[in-house]
């Protein structure tokens, strides 16, 4: 017979595990050992795309979720995705994007004249106060801000990127999916123009930008 005594022992213990999980480096992992690397916008619901409770309800904590504009690899995305699995024992990333990206919407070469209109240097531009080692090259700026032409191309590419980076363990599982905003629904990136992509905006042509973005990938 199970007591009241024993179920609130139980949970008791669990939350302390939860408080502590730093404590125990890799032996106290997220509860799915897992690393996220989602888009910012609101309208990306992560625990619902993904069927997990990154953070909530309270303790829940199945990963460990990092959000930017468009969910790209950026050198903090990667330093996160390096910590969580050489130190607090991530086995398993997930890249998550979505359709109707802002990062579609404009070409970057347009945003770097507005930057330029409003008086900023950024050909000269410190990208992180702290570390002022970490600088832009002269005409970097643009492909910094990382807009992309294709949410499925980007998908396949960040996830062959982060599966190959010399930080992060081969044993690692990478994969990446597609939340269409317009559907509610997830799906596996599409390289070419299959079934449903003509439907949802995922590329920057369905926001009516004709300029390729400058190349961010070498």
């Amino acid at each position: 017979m199970t007591t009241l005594a024993s179920l609130l022992d139980q949970q008791i213990h669990e939350r302390e595990q939860w408080e502590t999980r730093r404590h125990r480096g890799p032996d106290g992992p997220n509860n799915l050992k897992l690393w996220v690397l989602a888009c910012m916008d609101e309208r990306l619901p992560v625990d619902r795309a993904l069927g997990i409770h990154s953070d909530t309800p309270v303790y829940g904590g199945d990963c460990h979720l990092f959000r930017n504009a468009g969910g790209i690899v950026t050198d903090d995305a990667i330093r996160s995705a390096a910590l969580t699995c050489n130190f607090f024992g991530t086995r398993e990333i997930v890249v998550l994007q979505h359709t109707e990206c802002g990062m579609l919407s404009k070409n970057a070469a347009d945003l770097e004249t507005h930057f330029r209109d409003l008086g900023v240097d950024i050909d000269h531009l410190q990208v992180d106060p702290s570390l002022p080692e970490l600088k832009l090259e002269k005409g970097a700026f643009a492909k910094w801000l990382g807009m992309f032409d294709d949410v499925d191309q980007t998908t396949i590419r960040t996830v062959e990127y982060i599966r190959n980076h010399p930080l992060i363990p081969k044993d690692v599982t990478v994969s990446g999916y597609v939340w269409e905003v317009e559907n509610q629904r997830l799906r596996k990136p599409n390289p070419g123009s299959n079934t449903g992509r003509e439907r949802t905006s995922s590329t920057r042509e369905s926001f009516g930008v004709h300029h390729p973005q400058p190349t961010r990938w070498v």
